[in-house]
C-alpha cells in the first residue's frame, strides 16, 4: 500500500517536472506536427498531455485554429471556379473534413473534445470564407450544397452508380451538418427537387426518398413536410391523367398527346406564371382539362404555370423532319410561323402576349439554335425574326428548351427574399412561445432565448428580432412594462 502511494507520487512528480514545465515546447512543437501532418507523433503528445490537469485545453484551441485555417486557405485556392461550380465547392471542404477527421480519429483517439474542435472549425469556415464574402452573404454555402445535390439527383450521363450515390449524399449531410443557414438550404431544395419532379428528371425516386429521409432525421419532420406532400402531389396527378385520358375515350380524343400535373399551391415552391395567349393548337387540350377538372372538384381554382410547362414539335418545314423538345413560351413563338415565315418581334409579342424581356430571351435562344435568323446585329421591337429553312442538325431530336436569365435571376432573388419573411415569421413565433410561457421576460434574456430556439435553423440576427418585437407591440401580443426598463410582459 506504500509503495503504491510512493509510485503515484513519484509519476506525479515525474508529470510535474518532465511534461508541466514543458507545455510552452509541446505547444510550439504541435503546431509544427500538425502542419506537417504527423499522426503518430501528434499521438505521443496527445498522450502525454493528457497525464496532467487541462493538458489538452491549449492543444484543443490549436488543432481548431489550424483546421479553420487549412479550411479558408482550401476555399480561397477554389473560389473563382467554386463560386459557379458547387461541386468543387463542397468536394473542397469534404477533403478538409475527411483529412482532419482522420487525423482526430487516429492521433487523438475521437476525443471527444477534438471532435468538437473540429466542428467547430469546420462550422467556421463553412459559413465564412472567401467565396461567401465574394458573394456578400453567409446564405452561399446553402445555396451551392442545395445545388450540388441537384447535380447528384438529376438524370444525367455522368449520374454515380446506386452505391457511390449513396456515399455522395451521405457526404452531403456532413457538410450539411455545419451549415448554419439551414433555412436557405431547405428553400433551394425544394425548388430544385420541385422542377425534377415536374420535368421527371429525378435519377430515381428511391434517390429523392433517401435524401429527404437523411433531411427529416437530421430536423424533423417539420423540416420535410412539404418535400413529401410533393410527391404525394406527384402521385395524385398520375391517377388524374389517367381518369382524364378514360374520359376522353368516351367522348372526342385530343389530336395531341397531352398530360398534365396538378399541384397543390401550399406545397410547391413555384411563382405564378406571366400571362400569355394560347396559341390555337394548344387550346382545345387547356380547354378540355379545365372543364374536366372543374367537374372532378368543384370551388378549386386552376392556375396555369406556362412557365413550368414544355412540349414536343415535329417540324415540317426543313430538308429533315426534325423533333423540337421546347418550353411553352417557345412553342407559343414557334407555332406562329405555321401561318408565316416572318414576323417582326413587335408583332410576336402582339400574338404571343408574352412580357417584352421574355419574348426577347426566347427569340435569342431560337437564334442561338439557328431555327430562326435576323440581319440584325442587335434584335429590337422592329426586327424582322425569319424562319432558316436550311436549318441542320446531326440529332433529328433536338432540347432547345434552355432556362432563362431573367427566370433564373428573378429566381434566385425571390427565394432569398422568402426566407427573409419567413425568417421574421418564426422568430415572431419564437418570442410569443416564450412569453406566453414566461408572461413577461427582460430583453437581454429574451434575445438569448429566441436564438437557441432557431439556431438549429438558422442564427436569428438581433436587430430583426428586435424588429419582430416591435411587430408584436404594434400588434398587441405584447407590451413594454411602465417603470422597468428593458421589460415585456405578454398580453393573452
Amino acid at each position: 500500500m506504500i509503495f503504491c502511494v510512493l509510485f503515484l507520487q513519484l509519476a506525479r512528480k515525474c508529470e510535474q517536472v518532465l511534461i508541466e514545465k514543458h507545455m510552452e515546447l509541446f505547444h510550439g512543437e504541435f503546431q509544427h506536427l500538425l502542419t506537417d501532418y504527423k499522426c503518430e507523433d501528434l499521438g505521443r503528445m496527445y498522450t502525454l498531455c493528457a497525464r496532467v490537469q487541462n493538458g489538452l485545453a491549449r492543444l484543443k484551441e490549436l488543432l481548431e485554429a489550424h483546421i479553420n485555417q487549412q479550411g479558408l486557405g482550401a476555399v480561397a485556392k477554389c473560389q473563382e471556379t467554386a463560386l459557379t461550380d458547387p461541386k468543387i465547392y463542397v468536394l473542397t471542404i469534404l477533403e478538409v473534413h475527411q483529412k482532419y477527421n482522420a487525423l482526430v480519429l487516429s492521433a487523438f483517439g475521437n476525443d471527444p473534445g477534438f471532435v468538437a474542435a473540429l466542428d467547430r472549425a469546420c462550422g467556421r469556415f463553412i459559413n465564412t470564407n472567401n467565396v461567401t464574402r465574394v458573394a456578400q452573404s453567409s446564405s452561399k454555402s446553402p445555396e451551392l450544397l442545395a445545388r450540388y445535390c441537384d447535380t447528384l439527383l438529376k438524370k444525367s450521363a455522368k449520374n454515380p452508380e446506386e452505391a457511390e450515390l449513396e456515399d455522395s449524399l451521405n457526404e452531403v449531410m456532413i457538410v450539411f451538418k455545419y451549415i448554419e443557414d439551414k433555412d436557405v438550404f431547405q428553400k433551394f431544395y425544394a425548388k430544385m427537387l420541385a422542377k425534377r419532379l415536374v420535368q421527371q428528371s429525378s435519377v430515381s425516386d428511391d434517390a429523392e426518398a433517401t435524401m429527404i429521409s437523411k433531411l427529416k432525421q437530421m430536423c424533423g419532420f417539420e423540416y420535410t413536410s412539404k418535400l413529401q406532400r410533393m410527391f404525394q402531389d406527384v402521385g395524385l396527378s398520375k391517377d388524374l391523367n389517367d381518369r382524364f385520358r378514360s374520359h376522353l375515350q368516351k367522348s372526342e380524343p385530343l389530336d395531341i398527346d397531352f398530360s398534365i400535373q396538378v399541384l397543390s399551391s401550399g406545397s410547391w415552391p413555384f411563382q405564378q406564371s406571366p400571362s400569355m395567349a394560347l396559341p390555337t393548337e394548344l387550346e382545345r387540350s387547356y380547354h378540355r382539362f379545365t372543364t374536366f377538372y372543374s367537374s372532378q372538384h368543384s370551388g378549386r381554382k386552376l392556375n396555369w404555370l406556362f412557365h413550368m410547362s414544355k412540349g414536343e414539335l415535329v417540324t415540317h418545314g426543313f430538308k429533315n423532319r426534325y423533333t423540337l423538345q421546347a418550353s411553352t413560351y417557345q412553342m407559343n413563338v414557334l407555332l406562329h410561323y405555321n401561318s408565316g415565315d416572318r414576323f417582326t418581334v413587335e408583332q410576336l409579342e402582339g400574338a404571343t402576349q408574352l412580357k417584352p424581356e421574355i419574348l426577347m430571351q426566347v427569340v435569342n435562344t431560337l437564334l442561338k439554335a439557328k431555327l430562326m435568323v435576323c440581319e440584325d446585329e442587335e434584335v429590337t421591337d422592329s426586327s424582322v425574326i425569319k424562319l432558316f429553312h436550311g436549318y441542320k442538325n446531326k440529332k433529328l431530336k433536338v432540347n432547345i428548351n434552355v432556362p432563362l436569365k431573367a427566370e433564373q435571376r428573378q429566381e434566385q432573388d425571390q427565394t432569398h427574399k422568402t426566407v427573409e419573411e419567413d425568417r421574421k415569421l418564426l422568430i415572431q413565433a419564437a418570442i410569443v412561445r416564450i412569453m406566453k410561457m414566461r408572461k413577461m421576460s427582460k430583453h437581454q434574456p429574451l434575445l438569448a432565448e429566441v436564438i437557441a430556439q432557431l439556431s438549429h435553423r438558422f442564427k436569428p440576427r438581433v436587430p430583426v428580432i428586435k424588429k419582430c418585437i416591435d411587430i408584436l407591440i404594434e400588434k398587441e401580443y405584447l407590451e413594454r412594462v411602465d417603470g422597468q426598463k428593458d421589460t415585456y410582459s405578454y398580453l393573452a
